[in-house]
């Protein structure tokens, strides 16, 4: 397995685009159902295989992402050979970027001496949607990068 398994509640979603797959797959209901009971492991595969499909259409869709904390963000956005990341620390007590009214100070107060920036870029290291599904795993959201942008230009 390339990523890790849906979870029941993103299989529910797909559940058509499951059924899609399976039939593909040349499996109809019945068989699925027959499979799920006596042939527990290659329904298993069968689910494996939906989920990496799944995985890669996202991750290749998915052009940046954000990560906050409550002192800091994280902004990627993931070209096709690189990856170029923006980091936001705010050093101002009592400022947790995960409440909205002071993310609301922080995008007003964008100037102020206690926030920091910083911006790199790097080669992925390996397969580019695995690099962002491991950043995903570590609690990056997809996003549609106008804070990414909206940020870069103040920083440039």
């Amino acid at each position: 397995m390339k990523y890790r398994q849906l979870t029941k509640e993103q299989f529910e979603e797909l559940h058509e685009e499951f059924a899609v797959f399976l039939a593909a797959q040349q499996v109809d209901a019945k068989e699925w159902v027959e499979m799920k009971n006596n042939k527990p492991e290659v329904a298993e595969e069968e689910m494996n295989l939906f989920s990496d499909v799944v995985w890669d259409r996202v991750l290749s869709k998915a052009k940046y992402l954000e990560h906050f904390s409550s002192n800091s963000l994280n902004l990627f956005r993931c070209d096709n050979e690189s990856i170029s990341r923006i980091v936001v620390e705010i050093e101002k007590e009592g400022i947790d970027l995960l409440k909205k009214e002071d993310f609301d100070w922080f995008a007003n107060n964008s100037s102020d001496d206690s926030i920091e920036y910083f911006k790199g870029q790097k080669p992925y290291l390996k397969e580019r949607n695995l690099e962002i599904f491991d950043l995903i795993e570590k609690g990056s959201v997809v996003s549609s990068g106008e804070l990414y942008e909206a940020i870069f230009k103040l920083i440039s």
